[in-house]
Order: C-alpha cells, then sequence, then structure tokens
C-alpha cells in the first residue's frame, strides 16, 4: 500500500511538472504571438541584408622589364552614415544628424583638411551659383536634384545664372511669372528640406548643406548596390585618431586604393584617373552593362560605373582601363533592429585589376627625355648669346623596334610629372609652350628632307629611275610649262650652287631638292600618297593611346603640289611617331607594323600571362633588294661623310640618317632629323623634332645621344670587362 502511494505521488508531481511546463511554454507563445507580436514582428523584419561595394585596387602598369611604374598605396577614408546618428531629445534625426555633420566638419576645417562638395553654390556670402566652374557631370546632377525636389526643370549650362522656379514651387509660393530661383532662396529650402537647425548660421548651414546634397544624389543614382560617400581621403593618423577618440558620430573611418606613380618620367604615356566630367562620359563607359540591361541580359560580370569610380582619363591608364580596372565586390550586411551587424559576408569576391607591362624601357625612356631637354635648353643659351629673343620651343622623340615597332621611348618636351599633377596643373597648364600636349603623338609636323628616302623608295619602285639613273641638278628646277612656278636647293638659295650630275643616294647623302622635286613631279601626287600611306604615314600608327593620323599632302583647285611634296615641303604634316615607324618599316623591307605600347596582361597575383602583344602587320610594301640598298647607302653616307658625319663620329655603332628643315613660315624653320642604327643590322629606328630647331643638322647630335644611350649597356660591358674576365 505505501508502495502505490509513492507511485501515485510521483505520478502527480510528474503530471504536474508537465502541466506546469505547458502552461509555461503556453504562456510563452501567448507573449510572443498575441502580446508581443507585432514588435516582434517588426524586430524580423528589420533583420534587413543589405549590399555595399567593396572597391578593390586598380592593376599595377610596369614597364618591360618589369619595373613598377605605376601602383596603388592605401589611405584612410571618412564616410558619413546618418543612420548612425542616434537620435537626440527634443530634436529631429535631421536635426541630430546636421549637429554632427557641423562637430566633423568644424574639425576639418581646424586641421586644414578639405572634404568634397559638389553643390554649385558659392561657399561665402553672397551665395552666388557657380555653374562656370562646375563640371557637366555637376551641373547635371544638380538639375536632377532640383527635378526631384519639383522647385526647378531647368536645364543648367556653364553660361546659366539662376535656374527657373518650377510650376508646383510657384504655386506653393503663390508666385506668378518665370521667377528664378535664386540661390540665396535656395538654401533656404534645402535648409527647411533637410532640417538643418535653426540656431545654425547661415555659413555653418552651408557647410553641412553641402555634404547632405551629396548623401542625397546618392539616393537619387542609387542602384542593387549601396554607393557610399567618401567625403574626406588620405587623412594623417592623427586626425583619425581624434574621430575615432572623439566619439564622432555618423563617422565610418575605412581604407582605400589610390595611384601611386613611381616615376617621373613617361608622364604623357602613362596618363592619369579621375572622376567623370560628364553624364556622356560615364554612359560611354557603362555602354555594354547600359545595352545589356535594355535587351533583357544577364548583366552579371559586365562593368559597370557608379558616379563616384575612378576611371582612366587619358594614357595607358584610359586605354587599358578594362584590364587594369579589376572588379568590385559586394558584401551582403545584416544588422538588427539597433543597427548593430550581426552578419557579414562577401556575395562577391573583389579581385583587383590585371597587370599591365609596357614596352618602354623607363631608364631609356628617361634617358631620352633628358637629352631633349638638355638639347633645347643649350639651344635656347646660344640664342641668348648670340643676342637674339628667347622663343617658346618644344621637342619630341620616338624611338621604335625595327624588328616589330614595339615603342622603346616616345618623350616630349617640356614634360611634367604625373606625381605632382594636380598641384602643378594651375601653372603648368598656362604655360605657352604647352607641357601637357604629347608632341610625340600629337603634334605634326611638315617633315622637310626627311620625307625624300620615301620619295626615293616611291621613284624607285614605280620605275620613275634605277639605282643607276643620273639626273643633272641644276640648282632650281621649274615646273614644265610654268617657269614662273620653281623649287630651288638649298644649295642654290646659299651660294646660287648646284649639285650637278648625281643618282638617288648621293641625292639623299647631299638633299637635292632639285632631283626630288623632279622625282615628286614625275610620281604624280595621288602615286605619291599612296606610298605615304604604306608607310603610315597620314595613317594611325596602331597605337593604343590617342593620336594624330597626320596630313598628306593634296592639290587645290588649278595646282600639281607634287613636286614640293616630293621634298617634303608641301602641305604634309607627320608626328614624330609616325616617321620613326616610316623609317622603322623602310629598312625592314617595307612591312608596316603596328606601333604599340602594350608589351603582355598579367593577372594581379602573376598566376597567368593573360595577353601577349603580336605586331600586326597593317601594310606591305615590296622594296627590291637593290632599290633598298640604294636609299640605304644615301643615309649612309649621310651619318659617314656627309653633312652630319662628325657627329655620328661620336655614335658608338653604325647608322644611317637624314636631316629636315620644315619651314614653318617663320623666321626660324623646325629641326627634324631620322635614323636608324646598326647600319647593317637595324634594331632602332628614331624620329627628334625640335620647334625652331633651325636645321635637322642641329639635331644629329641629339640622334647620336639617343643611339648611344639605347646600345651603351652591353657595349661598355664588353669593352670594360678586364682581359680574361667572364663576361654576365
Amino acid at each position: 500500500m505505501t508502495d502505490e502511494k509513492r507511485f501515485h505521488r510521483r505520478a502527480n508531481f510528474l503530471i504536474g511538472a508537465y502541466v506546469l511546463c505547458l502552461a509555461m511554454f503556453t504562456g510563452i507563445l501567448y507573449n510572443a504571438q498575441i502580446v508581443n507580436g507585432s514588435e516582434y514582428l517588426a524586430r524580423s523584419t528589420i533583420q534587413v541584408t543589405t549590399t555595399k561595394t567593396v572597391e578593390t585596387s586598380r592593376g599595377i602598369i610596369t614597364d618591360r622589364n618589369g619595373k613598377i611604374l605605376v601602383s596603388n598605396r592605401e589611405i584612410y577614408t571618412v564616410s558619413f552614415d546618418p543612420d548612425l546618428v542616434p537620435d537626440q531629445d527634443g530634436e529631429t534625426h535631421q536635426a541630430a544628424v546636421a549637429r554632427a555633420l557641423l562637430r566633423i566638419l568644424t574639425l576639418f576645417q581646424d586641421h586644414g583638411v578639405a572634404w568634397g562638395d559638389s553643390l554649385p553654390i558659392g561657399d561665402a556670402e553672397p551665395y552666388g551659383y557657380a555653374f562656370a566652374g562646375a563640371t557637366g557631370a555637376q551641373r547635371t546632377w544638380f538639375s536632377h536634384y532640383l527635378a526631384d525636389r519639383k522647385w526647378s526643370n531647368t536645364e543648367l549650362t556653364a553660361a546659366s545664372s539662376s535656374p527657373l522656379m518650377s510650376q508646383t514651387l510657384l504655386d506653393k509660393l503663390k508666385l506668378t511669372g518665370s521667377t528664378a530661383l535664386t540661390a540665396p532662396h535656395l538654401l533656404e529650402l534645402m535648409r527647411a528640406d533637410f532640417g538643418v537647425p535653426t540656431d545654425f548660421s547661415r555659413q555653418e548651414a552651408r557647410l553641412v548643406l553641402g555634404v547632405l546634397y551629396e548623401l542625397r544624389l546618392r539616393k537619387l543614382t542609387a542602384n542593387a548596390v549601396t554607393v557610399p560617400y567618401v567625403f574626406a581621403e588620405d587623412l594623417s593618423v592623427e586626425l583619425i585618431s581624434i574621430l575615432n577618440d572623439g566619439a564622432f558620430e555618423g563617422v565610418v573611418i575605412g581604407s582605400k586604393a589610390v595611384r601611386q606613380y613611381n616615376t617621373d618620367y613617361a608622364a604623357h604615356i602613362l596618363g592619369r584617373v579621375g572622376k567623370f566630367e560628364s553624364r556622356e562620359e560615364r554612359d560611354g563607359f557603362n555602354a555594354e552593362w547600359n545595352a545589356a540591361r535594355e535587351a533583357g541580359e544577364d548583366t552579371t560580370g559586365l562593368p559597370y560605373y557608379r558616379l563616384d569610380d575612378q576611371v582612366g582619363k587619358d594614357g595607358v591608364e584610359l586605354a587599358f582601363e578594362q584590364y587594369l580596372r579589376g572588379r568590385d565586390g559586394t558584401r551582403l550586411i545584416t544588422t538588427n533592429q539597433e543597427g548593430k551587424i550581426t552578419s557579414e559576408i562577401y556575395s562577391i569576391q573583389p579581385e583587383p585589376g590585371g597587370t599591365v607591362a609596357l614596352t618602354l624601357d623607363i631608364d631609356f625612356q628617361a634617358q631620352v627625355e633628358e637629352i631633349l631637354a638638355r638639347s633645347v635648353q643649350a639651344m635656347d643659351q646660344e640664342d641668348l648669346e648670340d643676342g637674339e629673343e628667347p622663343v617658346n620651343r618644344g621637342a619630341a622623340a620616338a624611338v621604335v623596334s625595327v624588328a616589330n615597332s614595339e615603342i622603346l621611348a616616345l618623350a616630349t618636351y617640356p614634360t611634367y610629372s604625373q606625381r605632382t599633377y594636380a598641384q602643378d596643373y594651375a601653372l603648368l597648364s598656362q604655360d605657352p609652350r604647352h607641357p601637357y600636349v604629347n608632341r610625340a603623338i600629337s603634334s605634326a609636323y611638315a617633315p622637310g628632307s626627311t620625307f625624300k628616302p620615301l620619295t626615293a623608295v616611291a621613284a624607285l619602285e614605280s620605275g620613275v629611275i634605277t639605282p643607276t639613273t643620273i639626273i643633272n641638278a641644276t640648282g632650281s628646277w621649274t615646273y614644265p610649262g610654268d617657269p614662273n612656278s620653281y623649287a630651288n636647293c638649298w644649295l642654290y638659295n646659299s651660294s646660287r650652287g648646284r649639285h650637278g650630275r648625281i643618282n638617288v643616294s648621293q641625292a639623299i647623302t647631299v638633299s637635292c631638292n632639285y632631283f626630288f622635286a623632279q622625282m615628286g613631279y614625275s610620281l604624280g601626287l595621288d602615286r605619291l600618297n599612296a606610298y605615304c600611306r604604306a608607310f603610315g604615314l597620314g595613317e594611325s600608327t596602331g597605337i593604343e593611346i590617342y593620336e594624330r593620323t597626320g596630313t598628306l599632302p593634296e592639290n587645290k583647285p588649278g595646282e600639281d603640289q607634287s613636286p614640293w611634296a616630293g621634298f617634303g615641303q608641301s602641305s604634309q604634316l607627320f608626328t614624330p611617331l609616325q616617321l620613326a615607324n616610316y623609317v622603322a618599316t623602310l629598312v625592314r623591307g617595307g612591312t608596316r607594323y603596328n606601333a604599340h605600347l602594350l608589351k603582355d596582361i598579367s593577372a594581379y597575383d602573376g598566376s597567368s600571362v593573360l595577353y601577349t602583344a603580336q605586331p600586326e602587320v597593317l601594310s606591305q610594301q615590296e622594296i627590291q633588294p637593290d632599290n633598298l640598298a640604294a636609299v640605304k647607302k644615301g643615309m649612309g653616307d649621310l651619318a659617314t661623310t656627309g653633312s652630319v658625319g662628325q657627329q655620328f663620329a661620336n655614335c658608338i655603332v653604325t647608322a644611317g640618317a637624314k636631316t629636315g628643315s620644315a619651314q614653318t613660315g617663320e623666321v626660324m624653320a623646325n629641326g627634324v632629323f631620322v635614323c636608324f642604327a646598326p647600319f647593317e643590322e637595324p634594331e632602332v629606328a628614331v624620329a627628334v623634332v625640335i620647334e625652331k630647331g633651325k636645321a635637322g643638322a642641329a639635331l644629329a647630335s641629339t640622334a647620336v645621344e639617343i643611339l648611344n644611350a639605347y646600345f651603351a649597356p652591353s657595349d661598355i660591358g664588353a669593352m670594360m670587362a678586364p682581359e680574361g674576365a667572364l663576361l654576365p
């Protein structure tokens, strides 16, 4: 009996415990589902997953030997997130955001830190519009902002004074007619719209409105990925510590990679990066993405550029943008009701840009730039010593490989440094010598007598003459049937001299205008221009960065320019790179390759080569061996026994050359010079132009220095090795 009672007590206890647990569970469920159901539902809803862009680093640029020319460095950035600003008692959240912003901006002012603010309104009284100083993109986004707020629908230009009020705003203000929306009035509208506290001064309000405006723009242009507003970059460690330790609300400290130029040379080639200056520019970069979206196709993997993205603006940075850019990552961030991050994962891993290796040898490039600078400065000094007025000289040099037209050096004088581009721009942009112009490929010059080897090839290959044909050059060539149309030889002009009976090789060596005027006349302009195109003159060289294509000679109605075109003094204009590649094409026997800067592209981690540049045959002009030998002999004799033989006596290799003096209508002619070396088995072709360089022969020593700089390293090593020593 006792055992039975004990059993019932235990059973009752277990049943009671079970009922109690069931009651507690029911109570918890009731509380969660009924009493606090709406709150828990809100919390579960607030567990929001957002996506944020994780910027990748841009690819690096190296020279042909792997020397890093452009890389990246990490800098501190400051972003502002209004959602991280807590509410303050008695004030709206907007007011709390404005106060938090003002505190940050005041700190920046105290430390001399500039921040981004594209609001096109002046930052001081009387707060007028500044459309002239804004970029096209900034004016476009400002128009979008005004239209979004229904304040104005005016399309703005640099010449705009004030936008006009929209009908919606006129009705709200109970105004009629066409009324300008003045900058002070707009600031008051923005102040109310953004909830800026009334105790802020006009100056304080303008400070915070610039940042609030930037934040609003990102909502207007938002897509699936959040675009953060980074309003200050490259801050000192000291200031970052203050921001971290001072509990500055809304501040988000981050980092990003920015371009670092590791050389002061090749500035015109490397180019720079920057932000978009117009909507059209951005649309151009997004053309592929936009086309795919409009066609309903998958845009995954296609490049998409955002408002604040850095892109290549010119040079190599622009030409190889698709390889250098890399791919940004996307991070999924989940936050709870309090805004705390509960999870963070990558949906797309960021992938850095590839490594672009150029054909340039940066050490040789540096030497060519320095040689060019010394040559121009020496001419300037000579002018001063001769009591002549100083002139603004520019110069350029191009060096290409004869084997495949790789560009080994491309120099311009005066030049600049990409390292200090931002600091130097205001001063250098006013320099009358125009240092930002890439004269090697963007300036076209009359070739003068450097054109004569091409005329010689055309005459020989067309059967007008043979290598042994003799012409009696009497000094002044007269157009048949028109005694008033003539072309004098330089020798005739200087001393009434004449070259007499000469063949084509001798005509090249002595640079006889009479001989080549006759050749030009016999060929005719159409046939001469056909050879120009075959040698790449007046055509694109194939270089990957922007270039001018030059100008072929042409006849005006009722005239024949072929005689003058035959010796390079008609209307033809060519770039130094075109001249260098024409010479390379000639001495390799008529095969024209594309002049190119790209050597190869590798994965960012060096694990694989993604692309290797191969020379492309652009045209093929057959040159008979005897004809080529005759032209080369004329150029070789010029560099040995001719007018530049003294200068080339200092050249460590044999060479062929041609001078040119291009008349420009000014007192001083441009000096033009082309050459190749070594003579028997050419490796490089060189073109040098010095504006107001007087005569091509004056550039011979410059060309010799360039050739010595290219060939010296291996030769000096062999010459200086002690007897019996092992060579490296």
